[in-house]
């Protein structure tokens, strides 16, 4: 008999996009993050899973960015969330949960802008 670890039946790596639509300006250093009311908008600013019932279960920081037509678009990839939750809530900073579906949340499906 084999012991399971955590491994890819276990968990799955949340992915996906997070575009910022008000406020993005270059970072100086080929990305972008938020100005003005968006300053905590940025590469590395906190990223947050909670299972159904709230309780966080796997956090992380937005990614790489890039600017184009005046949106700030980041990379979003947070290791390690636990499977089995009907639906899954994320959050950017402290901007609000956007829902997902287990199906959403498991086949790289995460999307959200704020602006």
């Amino acid at each position: 008999m084999e012991i399971a670890s955590a491994d890819s039946q276990g968990v799955f790596d949340l992915t996906g996009t997070f575009a910022l639509t008000d406020g993005a300006v270059s970072d100086g250093a080929g990305g972008c993050e938020g100005s003005g009311g968006y300053t905590d908008i940025y590469e590395g600013a906190s990223v947050t899973v909670y299972d159904a019932s709230g309780t966080v279960i796997a956090t992380g920081g937005l990614g790489e960015s890039s600017l184009a037509g005046g949106t700030c678009s980041f990379e979003v990839y947070i290791a390690g969330v636990p499977r089995g939750e009907s639906f899954y809530q994320v959050e950017v900073s402290h901007r609000g949960t956007v829902h997902l579906t287990r199906e959403e949340a498991e086949f790289g499906q995460f999307g959200a802008t704020l602006g």
